[in-house]
């Protein structure tokens, strides 16, 4: 026979099953762009390719992004069932849009957005994590993925190719180069399991301490691994659902580039990142690190007025507006109703 228990928990895993598999699919285009856009992975293998270093970097190193979604914006004492419900939901339905319409979207902000209108309904934000730490990392990080790209881009790449340094065909061709850019794409990859997977396994961690009234200091990082073994798997169905459309867009249509160039994407990109999750634990938008990226290439090989006016760019910065604006409202309302209705034993 089926315990309450379970009932309870059910619906939640799945809300973060569910969000998983959205984040897998805007998460694919950031980390292998760069390497189906210059042609060194067919885009059928990627899934699998991604799905595996998306859960080993969730394992080895998310712990700092997990505590932060699950117990450092909003009191952990709030995160019960009903309301992680909600959370996880909300950013499903907003990066569903997105994913739609084929647009790579910053998960991590459209998250937080969600746990912090639940926050502000129950007034127990954590501002000074969020104002302080959180929000400026999302502005500062994509500037310098642009300006480090930008820099290499116009100051070293391109010097080096209008003196008619080339690489020859020979070269562009080796085996060795090609296994170079895999291993960035799946660097990313991994960085993103550091990152990501804590949207929906740091919320999910702390209402399972919830319901089974275990001390959450002690606990919370063994339910947390836990949580991950169920969550991090969708990320690669996710992948293969929503991301041949993603990564074709953030890997051809913005700007074509070679394949030092997507070395150079992939490492500025997938490091930043990294660092963001390992040293304060911030989660933080891959997406716009990868894309800052490369209109930091592009602009320093055809211009910014030729990179800016192109359609693709000004929908994603359009998107990375609306869908954690959907997110933010969603989660607000419906914490609000269910708690004038009694829903989710709130």
């Amino acid at each position: 026979m089926i315990s309450p228990l379970f009932n309870q928990l059910l619906l939640p895993f799945l809300a973060a099953m569910f969000l998983a598999i959205n984040m897998g699919g805007s998460g694919t285009g950031p980390s292998f762009s760069a390497a189906y856009g210059s042609g060194i992975i067919r885009r059928g293998l990627i899934p699998g390719v991604f799905g595996i270093m998306v859960f080993l970097g969730a394992i080895i190193a998310g712990k700092g992004t997990a505590t932060t979604m699950g117990k450092e914006l909003l009191d952990p004492e709030k995160m019960t069932f009903g309301v992680v419900t909600i959370i996880l939901l909300s950013v499903s339905v907003a990066l569903l849009v997105a994913n739609l319409a084929g647009i790579p979207q910053s998960t991590s902000q459209a998250t937080v957005l969600s746990v912090t209108a639940a926050a502000l309904y129950f007034s127990e934000l954590n501002s000074r994590k969020l104002l302080l730490e959180i929000i400026p990392t999302w502005f500062i990080l994509p500037v310098i993925s642009f300006g480090i790209c930008y820099l290499i881009g116009n100051y070293i790449y391109k010097p080096i190719r209008k003196r008619g340094y080339t690489l020859s065909r020979k070269v562009n061709q080796n085996p060795i180069l090609k296994i170079f850019i895999l291993l960035m794409s799946m660097y990313v990859a991994f960085s993103i399991g550091a990152n990501n997977v804590a949207n929906a396994a740091g919320p999910i961690a702390s209402m399972t301490l919830n319901e089974l009234d275990i001390q959450p200091d002690q606990n919370f990082v063994l339910i947390m691994i836990l949580c991950t073994l169920i969550v991090a798997p969708s990320f690669g169905i996710g992948s293969s659902l929503f991301g041949k459309k993603i990564v074709a867009r953030t890997g051809k249509e913005i700007v074509m580039f070679g394949r030092i160039e997507a070395v150079i994407i992939s490492f500025v990109s997938g490091t930043l990142l990294l660092l963001a999750s390992v040293t304060k634990g911030i989660p933080t938008s891959l997406v716009q690190l990868n894309v800052g990226a490369i209109l930091g290439i592009g602009v320093a090989k055809l211009g910014a007025r030729n990179i800016f006016r192109k359609t693709e760019v000004n929908q994603f910065f359009a998107m990375w507006i609306i869908a954690p604006a959907i997110a933010f409202l969603l989660s607000l309302g419906m914490i609000w109703l269910s708690d004038k209705m009694g829903w989710f034993g709130m």
